[in-house]
């Protein structure tokens, strides 16, 4: 990368020695953090040649989920494959990346160019989210993957613990059909019973049907929203009658992990028996 090598003023220096110091970390190379932190707005706008942090963004991606599929893995050996797949994707998303950005506030050193900055832009979720990416992509790069690894369990601590503790935002359709796939090899069938209100302010009711069997009506202010309340229903119903083997994820208004415990093995980093050396 290009942009490793140029010059940093003593301002610039100054802010990237602050945002390293609220993270407990320490770059050998500025340049490639420098680099993270300067979104294409920025690059494009500037008279020298320097490169934004695309390239970053897109590595952070793959490392991030090597990470935290690796730390599931060895944590969580009893989910099953597409349990440990959504788990991923809830701790990996663009809103756990926006959360992480906003806990290391890491817009206040981002570099983006006037446009961008009149339009709000430094506060955008893409952007925040985009930069973290990058951000522990150049760190990996300048550490290696055994420190950037701890970095991304330190930073990421809250969004697993709210999974294993079965506190995020669950995608109930998902569930649903992956628990009807199995046990009844077929999958659940959706509609709406009806709708009420002005179409500004309308208020959807969906009835989700199961082998012949229907549960709700779920309501909300989208179809895809009374979609997805509907299925909470069905699976509220359904753990009642055949117990679900992914309790971390599938039971529902429940919670079945040991908070303290959870909390103790991540902060520790514990792992399983059949953990691999680290890299």
């Amino acid at each position: 990368m290009t942009s490793n090598k140029k010059s940093i003023n003593r301002k610039r220096k100054e802010e990237l020695n602050r945002f390293q110091s609220k993270i407990g970390i320490r770059f050998k190379n500025p340049g490639l953090l420098d680099t993270a932190l300067s979104h294409k707005s920025y690059v494009n706008e500037a008279d020298k040649d320097l490169e934004n942090n695309e390239k970053l963004e897109f590595l952070g991606d793959a490392f991030l989920g090597l990470v935290i599929s690796d730390y599931l893995f060895n944590q969580n050996l009893y989910f099953l494959e597409g349990s440990l797949a959504r788990i991923k994707s809830y701790v990996v998303s663009e809103s756990a990346l926006y959360r992480v950005g906003q806990k290391i506030e890491i817009h206040q050193y981002l570099l983006i160019g006037r446009g961008e900055e009149k339009s709000g832009g430094r506060y955008r979720k893409a952007l925040i989210s985009d930069s973290v990416e990058a951000f522990i992509a150049a760190y990996y790069l300048d550490t290696g993957y055994k420190q950037a690894r701890k970095l991304v369990e330190r930073l990421f601590h809250d969004e697993i613990i709210k999974v294993e503790q079965n506190r995020h935002e669950k995608d109930y359709k998902s569930i649903l059909q992956e628990l009807v796939q199995k046990r009844f090899k077929s999958i659940p069938l959706y509609s709406v019973v009806s709708t009420e209100g002005p179409e500004h302010k309308r208020k959807f009711y969906v009835k989700v049907t199961v082998k012949k069997k229907s549960y709700g009506p779920g309501t909300g202010a989208s179809k895809k929203q009374a979609e997805q309340h509907a299925a909470g229903i069905a699976l509220g119903t359904l753990k009642k009658m055949r117990r679900l083997r992914d309790p971390a994820i599938e039971s529902i208004g429940e919670e079945n992990v040991n908070k303290e415990k959870v909390s103790r093995l991540v902060k520790s980093g514990k792992r399983t028996r059949h953990s691999r050396q680290d890299a």
